[in-house]
């Protein structure tokens, strides 16, 4: 038998890349229930972008990029500012490391390069084993947060004596209309979803506070544990979603969508065989 989701309706709580993740499960012919947990608000940051243009622009910099989406807003808001090419030069002369693929991308189309690479599963552990291979001692530095705004990494750079400035050009905010996410919990909680795919530890901490508002979090708790599949594409989602008390059943070896749904499919199939 081939591994599939013939009939399972899995809950998606992507946001930004919903009709990916969805296609993939229909591929696999999965019912795709399209909820997003989160929405990306663009922050009024002009001081931090301009001051982070400068601060790539001098001798020795380093620019740390946590995020394509955020490196994105980087330039656009820089080339707003009128420094859209100043900020392109220093791209081009400093030292550039990436935590994943997707700022890698974003530099590609921009004719730029990633000087230093993260290696899978491309979370901050393996970005901060990265960094520690650069002298950053008495140099300026440049962090670009995702959505989160986690200060780990700016920390520890500045722990080993950087000059760190952080640009947040966005937030990951709960969505504005809360009614979906709410009747994506009494879903859940009811049997009526058959696997859940989380692709950010956010969508998970946003669906237990939906969880939590309407008194249901342990019965949430509870349905992600013995009635739905829980699938979290790497080992951030896993961690975080162990800590709320519902360990996942599926971690691909990628943090990809694609290993993500094939390694959903085959649990799925497993589960489901005699």
């Amino acid at each position: 038998m081939n591994d599939s989701l013939v009939g399972a309706r899995v809950a998606i709580l992507e946001a930004r890349r919903e009709s990916e993740l969805a296609s993939l499960v229909r591929r696999h012919g999965g019912v795709p229930v399209s909820v997003p947990a989160l929405t990306e608000v663009e922050r009024e940051c002009e001081k931090e972008v301009l001051r982070g243009v400068d601060v790539a622009k001098r001798d020795g910099a380093l620019v740390v990029l946590a995020t394509g989406v955020g490196l994105e807003r980087w330039m656009r808001m820089a080339s707003d500012l009128g420094q859209g090419f100043e900020l392109r030069a220093a791209l081009g002369r400093c030292t550039v490391v990436c935590r994943g693929p997707k700022p890698i991308a974003v530099l590609k189309r921009e004719g730029l390069e990633a000087h230093l690479r993260a290696p899978s599963p491309h979370t901050t552990t393996e970005l901060l084993a990265t960094l520690a291979t650069v002298d950053v001692r008495d140099r300026d530095a440049v962090y670009v947060h995702d959505g989160g705004g986690s200060d780990v990494v700016p920390a520890a750079l500045t722990d080993r004596g950087a000059r760190v400035v952080t640009v947040q050009p966005y937030v990951w905010a709960p969505p504005s209309d809360p009614g979906p996410l709410d009747d994506l919990v009494r879903a859940l909680v009811a049997g009526e979803i058959d696997a859940l795919a989380v692709t950010t530890q956010v969508q998970a901490r946003h669906l237990f506070a939906a969880a939590f508002a309407l008194g249901r979090e342990q019965a949430l708790r509870d349905a992600l544990r013995d009635k739905v599949i829980v699938a979290a594409v790497g080992p951030t989602c896993a961690k975080t979603l162990t800590e709320l008390g519902a360990p996942p059943h599926v971690v691909p070896a990628q943090p990809k969508m694609g290993p993500l749904v094939l390694a959903l499919a085959a649990y799925r199939t497993a589960r489901r065989q005699p």
